[in-house]
């Protein structure tokens, strides 16, 4: 009996002491947010840290798999921010990737993606925002609608919104020289006062036929790696290029494509990445929204022919006001 009460209070002994398993840490909740060029993410960061709630967390960047996020909060919103690249090739493996990259007990930490970008238009400088995207490709369209809830929140921001929008051009950064602010010269003013537009349709196409067009090391706002004030591993970028440049070596494979793009009937805006990436979004049961600001349209006081002539003009402008719009998204709460 005696044996027995003991071995019983030995067993109540280890079982007290026994660690128990704290309950793992909740999961972030992260807003992606995506640029094609380093001129749109470019507009992005300088915007973020410009007006981001004091005290101004820095931005950390991880590089995982050889591609670059810049990762940091507003308020108390957890944010990625990374380029695509230009395409909508480059769109869909770059947001499959951020996906894959941040995760959480098995689960993906993304919530919400946001794009943030030029595009063809009516008006240059306008803010275009549509609940609807058609990712045309050569196999055939899909198409997806931005959540009720997103559009909402955009809606709400528009008057605060539409007094920040510039209508002078700056003369931007093409070279990356980083020597002033982009915005630091400026050009000529727009005949039409840009404002935020939300609804309608968009359209994203597919002028490489299914391949992905490299960046270029060095390549300046546009066909550049990095963001210019985030310029890095010029090396590892040239590696990527060498290859990914062979299909693209035949000046055949661009014909057409710096033909003018005027606004398709039935579209509020074109461009190459937004379509691909609301597409992978839904994929992953992430809500997706898009804010193109045009770059290439009317209300433009020298008259040049259209794409590719105005957007090279006009880029800058249409990159700070799709970044005001998308900044301002985000600090809403979304």
């Amino acid at each position: 009996m005696t044996l027995a009460l003991l071995a019983s209070a030995g067993a109540a002994e280890a079982k007290s002491t026994k660690v128990k398993k704290m309950p793992a840490p909740p999961c972030p909740q992260r807003v992606l947010v995506l640029s094609a060029m380093p001129v749109e993410l470019g507009a992005v960061l300088a915007r973020y840290g410009a007006v981001a709630p004091k005290p101004k967390p820095k931005l950390e960047t991880k590089t995982i798999a050889g591609h670059d996020y810049y990762v940091g909060q507003y308020g108390r919103r957890n944010l990625v921010m990374t380029m695509t690249g230009i395409g909508p090739m480059n769109a869909k493996a770059a947001t499959a990737a951020a996906f894959a990259a941040f995760t959480c007990h098995g689960r993906s930490e993304i919530s919400e993606v946001v794009f943030s970008g030029v595009a063809g238009g009516d008006y240059i400088g306008d803010v275009i925002v549509p609940a609807q995207w058609t990712n045309a490709s050569p196999h055939g369209a899909t198409v997806s609608w931005v959540d009720d809830s997103l559009l909402a929140a955009a809606k709400r921001v528009v008057a605060s919104v539409n007094p920040l929008l510039r209508t002078t051009a700056p003369a931007g950064d093409p070279a990356c020289g980083c020597a002033t602010s982009p915005d630091a010269v400026t050009t000529v003013a727009v005949t039409h006062k840009p404002t935020v537009e939300v609804g309608g349709k968009g359209l994203t196409t597919d002028p490489f036929s299914g391949r992905a067009l490299p960046c270029v090391p060095g390549g300046g706002d546009v066909f550049g790696c990095t963001p210019c004030a985030s310029r890095t591993n010029a090396a590892r970028d040239g590696e990527a290029f060498a290859p990914g440049v062979v299909p693209f070596a035949d000046p055949s494979f661009f014909t057409g494509y710096f033909a003018s793009t005027a606004s398709s009937p039935g579209y509020v805006a074109d461009d190459e990445e937004s379509g691909a990436v609301a597409t992978e979004a839904r994929r992953h049961g992430a809500g997706f929204i898009a804010f193109r600001a045009v770059s290439d349209g009317g209300g433009d006081p020298l008259m040049l022919p259209g794409f590719p002539a105005q957007f090279f003009y006009y880029r800058q402008l249409a990159a700070d006001n799709a970044a005001i719009a998308t900044v301002a998204f985000i600090a809403a709460g979304g």
